[in-house]
């Protein structure tokens, strides 16, 4: 009902009274509105419940204002705030069905999103946090229970990869979550939305979500090769012409610590169930989701394959093709990741 919509007078006097109001679908963590300004429609967004509120409200307005020097708009124009009601009024955006190759508008949009940090030190943002020794340790005990023998120095390969993502460069504007549904499809091109876990970072690790199959997102996809090059190419062209500078980074690299990373193992959702699929106990790993291992399959095979020409990985492309063929030995019926988004 109308008499539900978090506007205050503050808003009011900056907007206009809103008309035509009406609640729309969201996530646990906001409530989210679709209303008219003067005729103009427009989304009322609130963040709400936990401790995390706050902090997500924030990492939203700053990403939006770092965002909105970015031309064309890569992100829906933020219209007001309300810091103490956690309240963002967004322009309202027409999302369109993508079309079949999709992933290259979108790489194209996320590094011009990425590049908005870029120019200047951007305060109000954490830094992204990648994995951690202790995701090695899960990893491989994971491993293990698998039946996968660990390749001599495998842990020091995987104790650099930790340390190499720690420091590579913090500049890019993060989304945090850019998965399908986060990205608009309109006549003007891609937009993002939803940025409660904005952090800055180094742009190649969400880059590297189109190879590795989205891995924070309850949709993963996993392209055909030609779409998957047409689309890094678009992004490192699309990051050229805004910064003047090649992408730092290393896709290989980046790829590796999203399969080495806990919380990316399995999708958000599953945390109900188990936070962190790298730290079941080995009794417990046969009772994982096959959503979870039809994800981890394809991230298994991506680093098998990225690793295969050597490198500084080498031994874990090795367990990591151990550790497929074993899982695939175990649950035959498997299927691969969909090439389209539902």
């Amino acid at each position: 009902m109308w008499s539900q919509l978090p506007f205050g007078e503050r808003l009011k006097a900056e907007l206009g009274s809103p008309r035509r109001v009406r609640r729309l679908s969201s996530s646990p963590r906001s409530r989210v509105w679709r209303a008219e300004l003067s005729g103009t429609p427009v989304v009322v967004k609130q963040l709400v419940g936990g401790p995390g509120a706050a902090d997500g409200y924030a990492r939203e307005a700053a990403a939006l204002q770092i965002a909105s020097r970015v031309d064309p708009p890569v992100v829906p124009k933020l219209l007001g705030t309300d810091p103490d009601e956690r309240v963002l009024v967004l322009e309202h955006l027409d999302h369109q069905k993508p079309c079949e190759g999709w992933v290259v508008d979108y790489a194209d949009a996320l590094a011009r999103l990425h590049s908005a940090a870029v120019a200047d030190t951007v305060g109000g943002l954490p830094t992204w946090s990648g994995p951690t020794r202790s995701d090695i340790g899960s990893f491989l005990r994971l491993a293990r229970t698998l039946g996968a023998v660990l390749p001599s120095g495998v842990r020091t390969e995987l104790e650099g990869l930790v340390d190499r993502l720690a420091g590579a460069p913090s500049h890019a504007l993060l989304h945090g979550d850019p998965c399908p549904g986060n990205d608009m499809h309109t006549s003007e091109g891609v937009r993002f939305i939803d940025f409660e876990q904005a952090a800055l970072g180094s742009g190649i690790t969400e880059l590297a979500y189109l190879r590795i199959g989205f891995p924070t997102c309850w949709c993963a996809t996993a392209p055909a090769p030609e779409l998957l090059d047409a689309a890094e190419s678009a992004y490192r062209s699309a990051w050229r012409i805004a910064t003047g500078t090649e992408v730092p980074g290393n896709l290989t690299d980046a790829c590796a610590g999203w399969l080495l990373r806990g919380d990316a193992l399995v999708q958000r959702a599953e945390r109900g169930v188990t936070d962190r699929l790298g730290e079941l106990p080995d009794r417990d790993w046969e009772w994982g989701t096959a959503t979870a291992r039809q994800r981890l399959v394809h991230r298994l095979g991506v680093v098998s394959r990225m690793t295969a020409e050597g490198g500084e990985l080498t031994r874990l492309g090795q367990l990591a093709a151990a550790m497929r063929e074993s899982m695939l030995t175990r649950w035959p019926g498997l299927q691969p990741l969909p090439a389209q988004r539902p």
